[in-house]
């Protein structure tokens, strides 16, 4: 495996080849630190990362002026074609917040953190995750920056902003770049998935739509539909006076979906396997209904699908989304698409939890879209090895692969039999062994057996 990481890396050689010197041995050695590190700020990772200091890798990655996003170009390339082409893959969009003290850092502002749940002081980054069934990576981000920053040239020149990005772009907005750059990059998926906070914008949904994307999004339980076409037209002038009537209305009421959800009996409510879970099936209930949506501008309704789903057992907690999908899509399999929204979650916990995608030491423009970058590097290089090993070693998790790598990497002042008695050989052990693998009770597990 450390060969195969050794040689992954220097695929990418080319992105750190600059004018004057070569600095793609640093990166590598950044890759190693965030694989070997539990904390990956900088000095802790020279800690245990041979022929490094702290300097070096401050200097990589906050000054050194290697391309990025030439970089993720490849990444996403790569990651389509282990993941794309196939009627199961989708692009999936969501926020992650990176908490963070003080006024400095890039972006930072007074914000909701998911992570924490709550407005905290905190950096926001839009992402975007290849997916196809039970297999996700990240590809493509996007750094959110408030209003307290775009609108205040000083400050943005202090972190090294480019003049370009000193606009300010709602997350719906930089969602939307994402899916067009990815597209025109060559990137194949089917349909765009994401949450509420996305599919509660009229504009973009409209945009994907216009775009000939189709997509499986979240609303709010105050969503209004139409369920018949609204037909707008002007209405009927009435007397000469006044201005002349400009702008349309309906014909019929919407409603909230929620409203109409509790109005539909017991019986109108499907039951769907979706997967198989770790305490068995996962079996939902789902509501399905043809709405129209109108925004008051436009000169015809949009025919879209409502998906409501309530877990079976729970009846209490619904999820609404939207769907421009066609009618060859049936209900079946606009329930499993909308759940595949969970997959970019399990991205952010293992690029967290296993890589550091939130443990870095970097305040400016750069260094925040030079981590990031290095990050979805070595989450590509995770898909890799959880693809290769299917057969053997279903279960393999990313925690595995980062544990199996740090017993085959050099560490600095460690000889290799320490360093094998340090880690646990008991797990080792196992992790070798396709009996503890079968046994492993995951949520990999759950999506095994997938819905065609």
């Amino acid at each position: 495996m450390g060969k195969r990481f050794a040689a992954f890396a220097g695929r990418y050689s080319e992105h750190f080849e600059l004018k004057t010197r070569d600095i793609s041995p640093q990166a590598q050695q950044y890759l190693c630190g965030l694989m070997q590190s539990p904390l990956r700020n900088m000095e802790r990772m020279a800690e245990v990362v041979p022929d490094t200091n702290e300097q070096s890798f401050q200097h990589f990655l906050s000054a050194s002026s290697w391309d990025e996003r030439s970089l993720l170009d490849q990444v996403a390339l790569e990651a389509d074609s282990l993941l794309g082409g196939g009627k199961h893959c989708a692009l999936l969009l969501d926020e992650s917040g990176f908490t963070k003290k003080g006024l400095c850092s890039v972006g930072v502002a007074r914000q909701y953190n998911g992570r924490q749940g709550k407005i905290d002081n905190c950096q926001v980054g839009v992402f975007a995750a290849l997916n196809c069934k039970n297999r996700v990576t990240l590809i493509d981000k996007r750094l959110y920056l408030p209003t307290s920053w775009t609108d205040d040239p000083s400050r943005c020149e202090g972190v090294g902003i480019p003049e370009s990005q000193r606009i300010f772009k709602t997350k719906p907005e930089l969602a939307l770049e994402m899916v067009r750059y990815n597209r025109r990059l060559g990137v194949r998926f089917a349909w765009v998935g994401f949450d509420g906070l996305y599919g509660n914008n009229p504009e973009f949904l409209r945009a994907l739509d216009d775009d000939g994307e189709v997509f499986v999004g979240d609303v709010h339980k105050d969503q209004f539909v139409f369920l018949s076409d609204p037909e707008p037209s002007l209405p009927t002038r009435k007397s000469n006076r006044g201005r002349k009537p400009s702008k349309g209305v309906s014909q019929v009421k919407p409603v909230k979906v929620e409203r109409w959800a509790d109005e539909q009996p017991d019986s109108a409510w499907k039951r769907v396997e979706l997967r198989q879970a770790m305490r068995g099936s996962l079996i939902v209930e789902v509501l399905h209904q043809e709405v129209w949506l109108w925004d008051g501008k436009e000169s015809q309704a949009r025919k879209w699908r409502l998906i409501v789903r309530r877990e079976y057992g729970d009846r209490n907690v619904r999820k609404y989304s939207l769907s421009n999908a066609g009618d060859r899509v049936n209900v079946q399999r606009l329930a499993w698409m909308q759940g595949q929204r969970y997959w970019v979650e399990r991205s952010f916990q293992d690029a967290k939890s296993g890589v550091g995608m939130a443990q870095y030491q970097a305040r400016g423009w750069k260094s925040w879209q030079h981590h990031m970058a290095l990050v979805m590097m070595a989450m590509l290089f995770m898909l890799r090895e959880r693809l290769l090993n299917h057969e053997s070693y279903p279960l393999l998790s990313c925690a595995d692969i980062v544990r199996l790598l740090c017993g085959f990497l050099p560490w600095r002042n460690r000889h290799p039999d320490e360093l094998m008695r340090q880690l646990d050989v008991r797990h080792m052990q196992r992790v070798a062994s396709i009996e503890y693998f079968a046994k492993k009770q995951r949520v990999e597990a759950a999506a095994a057996v997938w819905l065609m």
